[in-house]
C-alpha cells in the first residue's frame, strides 16, 4: 500500500506559512508525504487567515472548489484550519457540510490524532478551544528541498489589542517559548544546513514578557548569534512601542544579525494612531528610525500602512504621506482597511467609501514604489554579500539571493552557489529586485 498523501494550501503571513510547515511535518510522522497534485491528495488541509477580506474570499472560493471534489471521492478528508476557522467555528461546517475536520489556531499539534479518528469514524471533528499553552510552538519543522533558510517561532498571541486587528482574539495572549527550546530548534536546523533563521511572532520585542520566562529579545537573539553554522538572523514583526535601546544596539552587536527591521507604522497621523490604539506618535516613531539609522546607517527599514481607517480625514492622509516622505522606506505593504467582527474599529463612525480607500492606497502605493527605487538605485556599484537560495523563477540561467538589508538580486551562476555566501557587485536597480554580475 502507498503512502497517503497530504495537499496543504496556504493563505496569508508567514506565521501561517510556518504553521503548515509544522502540520506537513505532523503528518509526516503520521505516514503522509506532501504533494502538489489535489487530484491525488488523501488529505486536503486549507490554512486559513482572517486579517484580509481578500484573503477571505479567496478561502471560500477555495472551498467551494473543494465541494465538486468531495463528491466524485467522499473518501477524501478535507480540514480546515488557521485564523478563520477559529474565527467561523462550527459555522464552517453548516455552511460547508462536507467538511470533515475544522481546528483552531491552539490545537495544531492534535491533527494526527484528527485525521486518524475521522479514517476510523468518518464523523466530522471540529477543535476551536485555546489551550493553556499551545504546544505545537515547540513542533519542529525542516524545511523540505534543501531549503537554506528557515522559519522559528518564538512566541505567539498578542496583547496589543489595536483597533482593527483580530489576532489577540484568534490566536490568544501572549505566550513566549522557553529560550533553551528555541536554541535547541536552532541547532537541528543548521545539522540540515540551514544557513538563515527568520524568527517569527506577532510581536517579536515583547518576547519573553508575557509570561515572563527570565529573558528577552536581545538576549535570545546574541544566544542565536553563537551557533557556528548559523550566518543570518532576521526577525519578523516588531512593534515600534516595544522597540529598545537594547534591541537597536543589537544591530550593531549581533554580527549575524542582518541590516532590516519591519516596523508597521499603519499611519502618520497621531489622530488615526490614537484610534487605532496604537500607543506612539509619529513623532515617536520618527525618533525610532533616527536612531535606527544612527546606530546602523545601513539599516533597510520597511513598514506597513492602513489606509482608509474609519474617520481617516485628507489631512489624515497627507500626514501619512509626509512621515513617508521624511523617512522613504526601503518598502513597504499596504492595504485598504476592512473591517473585522469583534474588533473596536468597527462601531467607529463615518467609514470612508471604497472609492476613496482605493484611490489613497494608490496614491501612497505610487510614492512607496518611487522610494523603493530611489533607494535601490543608491546601491548599483556596491559590493553586496549575497546568501543565494536558487535558481530564479524567471530564468533557469540566473541563480537569486538575498543581501544583508534583505534585498532580492538576481545573477549569472550555477548551481553549486546554492546556500553559499558570495560577492556580487550591482549593476541595475528595479522597483523589486536588483541584479548584479558574480565576483
Amino acid at each position: 500500500m502507498g503512502k497517503r498523501r497530504l495537499y496543504i494550501q496556504t493563505f496569508g503571513c508567514q506565521m501561517n506559512v510556518h504553521d503548515s510547515e509544522k502540520i506537513m511535518a505532523l503528518m509526516g510522522s503520521s505516514g503522509y508525504v506532501t504533494t502538489d497534485d489535489l487530484v491525488e491528495a488523501d488529505l486536503i488541509i486549507v490554512n486559513t487567515c482572517s486579517i484580509r477580506e481578500k484573503a477571505k474570499q479567496k478561502i471560500y472560493s477555495e472551498l467551494g472548489r473543494f465541494r465538486k471534489l468531495k463528491e466524485q471521492r467522499p473518501d477524501i478528508i478535507i480540514g480546515v484550519g488557521g485564523c478563520l476557522a477559529q474565527q467561523k467555528g462550527s459555522e464552517f461546517l453548516r455552511k460547508y457540510p462536507f467538511l470533515d475536520l475544522v481546528f483552531g489556531t491552539h490545537n495544531i499539534h492534535r491533527i494526527p490524532e484528527y485525521v486518524k479518528n475521522i479514517e476510523i469514524s468518518r464523523a466530522a471533528v471540529i477543535s476551536t478551544d485555546f489551550q493553556e499553552s499551545v504546544e505545537s510552538l515547540n513542533v519542529v519543522a525542516v524545511p523540505q528541498n534543501g531549503k537554506i533558510s528557515a522559519y522559528v517561532t518564538i512566541m505567539q498571541g498578542c496583547n496589543n489589542f489595536c483597533s482593527f486587528c483580530v489576532v489577540p482574539y484568534l490566536r490568544g495572549r501572549e505566550e513566549s517559548r522557553a529560550l533553551t527550546d528555541i536554541i535547541k530548534e536552532v541547532n537541528i536546523l543548521a545539522d540540515h544546513g540551514v544557513k538563515e533563521v527568520i524568527l517569527l511572532g506577532q510581536n517579536v520585542n515583547s518576547y519573553g514578557k508575557s509570561p515572563g520566562n527570565g529573558h528577552d529579545f536581545p538576549e535570545l537573539l546574541q544566544e542565536i548569534g553563537k551557533i557556528d553554522d548559523i550566518e543570518r538572523i532576521r526577525f519578523t514583526t516588531s512593534h515600534p512601542k516595544d522597540l529598545s535601546e537594547r534591541l537597536m544596539t543589537s544591530f550593531k552587536t549581533v554580527d549575524k544579525l542582518c541590516e532590516h527591521i519591519h516596523l508597521p507604522v499603519q499611519s502618520g497621523s497621531d489622530r488615526i494612531l490614537g484610534m487605532m490604539n496604537r500607543c506612539y506618535t509619529s513623532a515617536d516613531y520618527l525618533d525610532k528610525v533616527k536612531s535606527l539609522r544612527s546606530i546602523c546607517p545601513d539599516i533597510s527599514i520597511t513598514s506597513d500602512f492602513i489606509v482608509g481607517f474609519p474617520g481617516e480625514e485628507d489631512w489624515d492622509f497627507q500626514a501619512t504621506l509626509d512621515l513617508m516622505k521624511i523617512i522613504k522606506f526601503d518598502g513597504a505593504f499596504s492595504f485598504k482597511y476592512s473591517e473585522r467582527v469583534g474588533t473596536a474599529a468597527i462601531d467607529i463612525k463615518k467609514k470612508i467609501p471604497e472609492c476613496v480607500k482605493r484611490e489613497r492606497l494608490q496614491v501612497l502605493q505610487s510614492l512607496q514604489g518611487k522610494h523603493t527605487l530611489e533607494r535601490h538605485a543608491l546601491l548599483i556599484g556596491n559590493i553586496e554579500e549575497i546568501l543565494v537560495e536558487g535558481f530564479s523563477k524567471k530564468c533557469r540561467d540566473d541563480m537569486i539571493g538575498r543581501t544583508r538589508t534583505n534585498r532580492i538580486v538576481n545573477f549569472r551562476g550555477e548551481s553549486e552557489l546554492i546556500g553559499k555566501t558570495v560577492s556580487v557587485v550591482i549593476t541595475d536597480a528595479y522597483q523589486h529586485s536588483l541584479r548584479g554580475i558574480l565576483l
